[in-house]
């Protein structure tokens, strides 16, 4: 039953901290997409499932929920992906003047072949411009791992809104789902409206702006919980006096009958009166017995401690908790900003890079992490989920897609030469990403193998 526990607990513990830190940082992404009127159509707690609950929100249109995967998550923000489909234009005004059509019909009514029907139904359809509509006879529904193979018409205001966009949407006199909607401007126009409504459709400094927030909220939201555990749960200092805080049983402090609480009043015939005063005569004590002159409940004692070369006394110093005041809390926490971002940043630095991955950890290492700070106490594991997501927001800095800041390398690039970067080219860049993230959770893996488990 204990290697059972020994094993759930760290699981669990592990799944907790990264799910939710994750989905913070997700967040920030949704958050941001949202504010710049980029529409989202879902939002999940764990990787992408079949089976899930969800919900889906009456007032945008996206669908929260959580899967049983719970080891990340994600925001399906519209117009992530690059490649354009190139009959989709046609395909968007023909579905909703229509209301509801198959791939075949719109093959058939485009003179088209249908797989380039369905590559223009499904880039419309991550768009939030087309809905999909399910036959069950055919197996599909919402939990298929298939695209379905008819389309239907988008719920529309007569400004052409949808409930993606959110406020802009006019409910009252809308069309609904299915129901045939005629477009008041041409298929170009219609197509470049829903695409201004994406990711694609966005400059340069709203994509880097949607980009970098995920960073933004795991490092501002790290912050603030560290800032409110110094604050108001309190920081543990060790107090510069002659009383005892921990007395290790079984040690030879323990054996000659300290304890805890108790003053020592000399140290090897040395009278002290701070803790760096029996610091300093340990240093200076060489044999194998120690005279100890201590305080309990207002009388003296002597012990005399046997000690045998290289062991401890057992004994350490007391400590206090201290509430700091707001700006010390927040220098506190910002220099653990600026820890962990350093040492982040100096896996770019082929000097160290060895140096920082043996010092990093995985998966595996957190969970394990995770369940040892979760039994010292919640203020410790909170102040270790702080610190996780300072380590979760640089390392998705890194220049390295699908991080977030390899994605931001690639818009970087586009807007020094003012045009796309061609859809192979970033196609190579990211599966070399891939590659080379692939890599370095494969080393760290290993590494928490050895320490954790071999």
């Amino acid at each position: 039953m204990d290697t059972i526990l020994g094993v759930i607990g760290p699981i669990f513990w592990g799944l907790l901290t990264l799910s939710v830190l994750v989905g913070v940082h997700e967040g920030g992404h949704f958050l941001a997409a949202r504010a710049c009127g980029v529409r989202v159509t879902e939002f999940f707690l764990g990787l992408p499932c079949r089976f899930n609950l969800h919900h889906v929100s009456r007032r945008i249109g996206t669908k929260f929920g959580v899967t049983p995967l719970l080891l990340g998550g994600y925001a399906m923000i519209c117009g992530m992906d690059p490649s354009p489909a190139e009959h989709a234009p046609q395909v968007l005004g023909l579905v909703h003047r229509r209301g509801k059509l198959s791939v075949e019909e719109i093959s058939t009514e485009l003179s088209i072949d249908e797989d380039a029907a369905m590559e223009a139904c499904v880039q419309l359809l991550g768009w939030g411009a087309l809905a999909p509509a399910y036959d069950p006879e055919k197996g599909e529904g919402p939990s298929s791992k298939y695209y379905p193979t008819t389309y239907a018409s988008m719920p529309r205001d007569a400004a052409g809104n949808t409930i993606y966009d959110g406020k802009a949407f006019e409910r009252s006199g809308a069309t609904a789902e299915g129901e045939p909607w005629e477009p008041p401007f041409s298929d170009e126009e219609f197509y470049a409206r829903e695409r201004s409504h994406t990711y694609l459709g966005k400059g340069f400094w709203k994509r880097a702006f949607m980009l970098v927030a995920g960073i933004a909220v795991n490092l501002l939201s790290g912050f603030l919980l560290l800032m409110s555990i110094y604050s108001i749960v309190g920081v543990t200092v060790p107090v510069d006096s002659t009383e005892v805080g921990v007395v290790e049983e079984g040690t030879p402090a323990y054996d000659a009958g300290l304890r805890t609480g108790d003053v020592i009043l000399s140290f090897d015939g040395v009278d002290v009166s701070t803790w760096s005063d029996i610091q300093q005569a340990a240093q200076e004590f060489d044999s194998d017995e120690l005279a100890i002159t201590y305080e309990r409940d207002g009388s003296e004692f002597d012990a005399m401690v046997s000690v045998t070369e290289g062991q401890s006394l057992g004994i350490s110093q007391s400590t206090t908790v201290v509430h700091l005041n707001p700006i010390d809390s927040a220098h506190l926490a910002g220099a653990y900003v600026y820890m962990t971002g350093t040492s982040v940043a100096q896996l770019l630095n082929p000097a160290r890079t060895m140096e920082v991955l043996n010092g990093s950890t995985s998966i595996v290492g957190i969970s394990v992490m995770s369940a040892e700070a979760a039994a010292a106490g919640p203020a410790t594991y909170l102040t270790f989920g702080a610190l996780i997501s300072f380590s979760l927001g640089f390392m998705n800095l890194l220049p390295i897609p699908p991080l977030d800041g390899g994605k931001l390398v690639i818009e970087i690039i586009q807007a020094v030469i003012r045009r796309p970067l061609p859809v192979k080219v970033q196609n190579v860049i990211s599966y070399v990403g891939v590659g080379i993230f692939g890599l370095l959770f494969v080393y760290l893996l290993r590494g928490d193998i050895l320490r954790f488990i071999m």
